[in-house]
C-alpha cells in the first residue's frame, strides 16, 4: 500500500446553476502513485511534477 505523504485537503464550495440552484461541490486532489527509493508513495500531480522536475 502506498504511503500518502502530502498535507493538502480537497477544496469545498457550491456548484451554482443558471436556474440559482445550489449544491455542494468537492474538488479532490489528482493523486499520482510513484516509487521514491523503493517506496510507494501517493504524491499530487503538482508534486509529482516537481520531482520530476529535481531529478533531471
Amino acid at each position: 500500500m502506498a504511503i500518502k505523504i502530502t498535507s493538502k485537503q480537497p477544496n469545498f464550495g457550491n456548484s451554482r446553476s443558471h436556474a440559482k440552484n445550489q449544491g455542494n461541490k468537492i474538488q479532490k486532489l489528482n493523486f499520482q502513485t510513484i516509487t521514491v527509493n523503493g517506496v510507494k508513495v501517493k504524491v499530487t500531480a503538482r508534486e509529482k511534477r516537481t520531482l520530476d522536475k529535481g531529478n533531471k
